[in-house]
């Protein structure tokens, strides 16, 4: 029965290629090259996340690696 099963999904599957191909083709068709505007508003938005990202990023490692130190006492 389970073999059964597989073998439909695998048949569904195939057949939803085509279509799906085309809906690909259709998008592909509908793009085009960007602006040398719009690449630099794109640029520097994706630079902008980046930076925000690696400023979080060090904060919380400073926040996890050094602040902690002064919390917990060192036994000796």
């Amino acid at each position: 029965m389970a073999e059964n099963n597989t073998a439909d999904k695998v048949k569904d599957g195939i057949s939803n290629i085509g279509p799906t191909l085309r809906s690909y083709l259709r998008i592909l068709k509908l793009a085009r090259k960007p602006t040398r505007k719009e690449f630099l508003t794109i640029a520097k938005v994706a630079a902008l996340g980046i930076l925000a990202i690696g400023v979080l990023g060090f904060i919380f490692y400073v926040l996890m690696d050094i602040v902690p130190q002064y919390f917990i006492p060192i036994r000796s």
